[in-house]
């Protein structure tokens, strides 16, 4: 048995609680988005394909009773996540409201993945790519993620990874 542990993934038909599906969603909708604090909290990002990709490879060729780290190396501040959302949702600044940060959250998650490259683990998917498929994705299919917004569930802040 092996143990993965990956960084925060996001991709198409994640629910919209997270940060990066509860972003699009709002500024799709026209509504504001929220950061926590100075929006300078640090989080390394992965396209949920490419961690299943590393989780298959750590089955296949990890060792056994080993942990294996999957990340990208795309480490953005909330603050820089939230520009390319608001750029690829047609939204600008005006969107953003900062509020009080949360209490004991992180200002930045780092994770050191060497020993899944050396099973030649490495993600396939370009940071911006990976977001504008996946902002293409809740823009196509506002059914599938739509009825799971409720009322309170459209004001309440996001739930940062």
């Amino acid at each position: 048995m092996c143990i993965t542990r990956s960084s925060n993934n996001y991709g198409p038909n994640q629910h919209p609680e997270k940060i990066i599906p509860l972003f699009i969603t709002r500024l799709l909708k026209g509504l504001p988005v929220t950061l926590h604090g100075d929006g300078k909290h640090v989080r390394n990002w992965l396209h949920v394909e490419d961690n299943c990709q590393g989780v298959e490879l750590v089955l296949r060729h990890g060792q056994p009773g080993e942990a294996y780290n999957l990340g990208d190396g795309t480490d953005l501040t909330n603050e820089e996540l939230t520009g390319f959302l608001l750029s690829l949702c047609g939204a600008d600044s005006s969107s953003v409201r900062y509020i009080t940060d949360r209490t004991a959250n992180d200002r930045r998650y780092a994770m050191d993945c060497a020993k899944a490259r050396a099973l030649g683990y490495a993600p396939s998917r370009d940071l911006v790519d990976g977001l504008a498929e996946t902002v293409d994705w809740y823009r196509h299919n506002p059914h599938r993620w739509a009825p799971l917004l409720g009322t309170a569930a459209v004001e309440r802040t996001p739930s940062h990874a």
